[in-house]
């Protein structure tokens, strides 16, 4: 070993002794029983960069059934669904060991699926992982801890460049979720990738349509997640893996006429998404639902762009057919519906705030306003201020200093009328007892109509709620 080998050894030693001294134990039963262990991939690569977790991945050169029994005997508890492909995987106390016989697969062109043959070697193991960073092991079972580098993961580590152990088009045909991994490593650790990797992710970016959506949605999420997610997405378009895994991002790629009548649409959401992520302590800490739709709340302009006589462009409605067009993507990506109606909800209302003006919506706008938004009109509020990238200081002191008073205005209704629980003055029961009524379709239009008196009026109490009631009614 050299020393730089030794150092980076000797450094994921300490740092697997000092994060995750339970590795040694179970390394120590698996020895007992005559076989190997070795701690690989990722927490390898994290423990030389001193931040290894407490979930770690092993590899072992005993067949499943045999790490089986050795893990009912060492682990809390333990589970077994990936053991045909010759993973089981355990917990002891906060540590989560996954244990993987060593491997040699073969895939079938159309699918990602592997034919899984057990290997006899960790240096063949290691040929088949994604990534240089990630096919070093740390063996713990001979006489001593022996660090294992047969590609310079650790070269490309120190470097900061993502390359496959093997050719990269015959790592990413083998699996092509491999490329989205790629952009996903690149934007959570700030790495390059290497020229040849990139031209292959460029060549054969459209195997990526055998991949599930369950699983684009995953690395996709990792990605937007990340410390730097502009990283992460310019890859996705450059390499045109977009165009496939979510094409409404490319096609923000507008062309920008001679006379610039329009900014960049690409770059602005970008940015957008950027300055939300400054924002997102008002909502504790990373938010999935602010960075997607500061990342899709434009999507709907290449659809309702439109060039004014004259000069100039438009883009009317476009945040009705961006909500449309966000629905549909995040549906087809296998979101959660939740988080789908969070986005869609955004992006509806995004614009709402560029018809305040100069700060003149009545108190019922207002109330308008924070309904619409529910329960995210902090998200919304992140999102307003985040969707002003003019590079005009003046406009954008001008424009922050408006939305300061659209929030003083809330917070205050918000503390006179408790706005985030508004409701009609009268409830359903009362409706019935003075309308005459059983339950129907009339008493559902008797609330709407008092719902838009507190929105018009605020509260007004029971007796005047009463008297408009009823001669709403006598009016029908």
């Amino acid at each position: 070993m050299s020393n730089a080998l030794g150092a980076a050894g000797e450094l994921a030693i300490r740092s697997l002794i000092e994060r995750a001294p339970l590795a040694s134990s179970l390394a120590q039963d698996f020895k007992a029983k005559g076989f190997t262990l070795a701690l690989v991939g990722g927490p390898v690569r994290d423990a030389i960069l001193g931040r290894l977790g407490n979930d770690l991945d092993f590899t072992t050169n005993a067949h499943p059934l045999e790490t089986k029994k050795i893990l009912q005997a060492w682990a809390d508890n333990i589970w077994d669904t990936g053991i045909a492909f010759g993973t089981v995987a355990g917990k002891r106390g906060d540590t989560t060991v996954e244990v993987t016989t060593y491997r040699t697969e073969q895939y079938d062109p159309e699918s990602r699926k592997p034919e899984v043959e057990y290997g006899d070697s960790i240096h063949g193991d290691l040929s088949r992982r994604d990534f240089t960073i990630n096919s070093m092991a740390l063996e713990l079972t001979g006489a001593k801890p022996e660090f294992i580098d047969p590609f310079n993961g650790l070269q490309d580590l120190a470097a900061k460049v993502l390359r496959t152990p093997v050719r990269p088009g015959d790592s990413f045909s083998d699996d092509p979720l491999r490329m989205m991994r790629a952009a996903r490593f690149a934007s959570q650790l700030n790495f390059e990738i290497a020229p040849e990797v990139l031209t292959s992710m460029k060549d054969i970016a459209h195997r990526i349509s055998i991949i599930s959506a369950e699983r684009v949605r995953e690395e996709f999420t990792k990605i937007i997640m990340s410390p730097n997610p502009r990283i992460g997405i310019t890859i996705l378009v450059d390499t045109g893996l977009a165009d496939i895994v979510l094409p409404e991002i490319p096609k923000l790629r507008l062309e920008v006429d001679e006379h610039h009548h329009h900014k960049d649409v690409y770059e602005h959401s970008i940015t957008v998404l950027e300055q939300a992520i400054q924002h997102e302590d008002r909502l504790g800490g990373p938010n999935l639902v602010i960075r997607l739709a500061a990342l899709l709340h434009d999507i709907g302009k290449p659809k309702t762009r439109a060039f004014i006589e004259g000069g100039g462009v438009s883009f009317h409605h476009h945040e009705v057919v961006g909500a449309r067009l966000v629905k549909k993507r995040l549906q087809a990506l296998r979101f959660d519906n939740d988080t789908i109606d969070a986005v869609e909800l955004l992006t509806a209302l995004h614009l709402r705030f560029h018809g305040y003006g100069e700060g003149e919506w009545t108190d019922s706008a207002v109330r308008r306003y924070v309904r619409d938004a529910g329960d995210f009109i902090t998200h919304l509020h992140v999102l307003t201020r985040a969707d002003c990238t003019t590079r005009n200081k003046a406009k954008a002191a001008r424009l922050s200093a408006t939305y300061d008073s659209l929030e003083a205005r809330i917070d205050l209704l918000m503390e006179q009328e408790e706005l985030s629980k508004i409701r009609p003055d009268l409830d359903g029961a009362q409706v019935m007892q003075l309308l005459n009524l059983k339950p129907s379709r009339e008493v559902g239009q008797a609330m709407d109509f008092l719902m838009e008196l507190r929105l018009e009026q605020g509260p007004i109490g029971e007796e005047a709620a009463t008297q408009a009631l009823l001669k709403w009614w006598a009016s029908k």
